[in-house]
This record gives structure tokens, C-alpha cells and sequence, in this order.
């Protein structure tokens, strides 16, 4: 396991999330994005959670609603990591992937598509 205290994983997630392309970030709408230590269950194996509801599953979505939440998980990553190369590949490919599930793909698309 990879050892990072919570302020540098914070800063590494945000360094990676602002070299998305402009094109999968911009129409993130009333979304935020969470770092916590591990899953509510304490497992190693979940490395993201997207928290909400799918554009292509909203009806109705306006003003007062709660944002959806985009949540990295960090032990996961540093124990799936053994490099900081690798740590930060991880965390874009995770990113990805739970954006990927705001626009409505799921995990057999994603894993077609190389993003899972």
C-alpha cells in the first residue's frame, strides 16, 4: 500500500480532474466531487461512487435539488498503486468512469470502452 496523507490525494484528484477535457467536464451540471478514505462497508475494492441520478434517467431536475456526487475513495487507490504514475492513471480512469455515469454509461459500455 501506497502511503499519502489525505491533503496531497486531495490535491493529486483535483490536478487530475483539471486535465479532463473541457468537453466531459463542462456540462457536469450541480455536481460535486467527494474524497473520502474508504466506503461506507470499509472494503479496498470500490475505488469511486457516482451518487445520483443519470441525465438520461432525470425527468425533472431543478432548483433545490441536492447535487450529485462524484466520490474517489483514497486507501482503495494507494492499495491498488504502487507508483505515484500509477496512482494518478488510476484516479483518471476512475474519474472518468464515474463521470461517465452522470451521462448515463454504464459498467458494461465502460468496459467495452476500456474505462473499467
Amino acid at each position: 500500500m501506497m502511503d499519502m496523507d489525505a491533503d496531497t490525494f486531495d490535491d493529486l484528484v483535483s490536478d487530475e480532474l483539471d486535465l479532463l477535457p473541457d468537453d466531459m467536464v463542462s456540462d457536469l451540471d450541480n455536481v460535486v466531487f467527494v474524497v473520502e478514505d474508504r466506503p461506507e462497508d470499509g472494503s479496498l475494492g470500490l475505488l469511486g461512487l457516482y451518487d445520483g441520478l443519470a441525465l438520461t434517467e432525470r425527468d425533472r431536475y431543478g432548483v433545490g435539488e441536492l447535487p450529485d456526487r462524484i466520490i474517489v475513495y483514497r486507501e482503495p487507490h494507494l492499495d491498488a498503486c504502487g507508483t505515484v504514475d500509477e496512482l494518478r492513471d488510476e484516479v483518471h480512469t476512475t474519474l472518468v468512469h464515474e463521470i461517465a455515469h452522470f451521462y448515463g454509461i454504464d459498467d458494461d459500455r465502460l468496459h467495452e470502452l476500456g474505462w473499467a
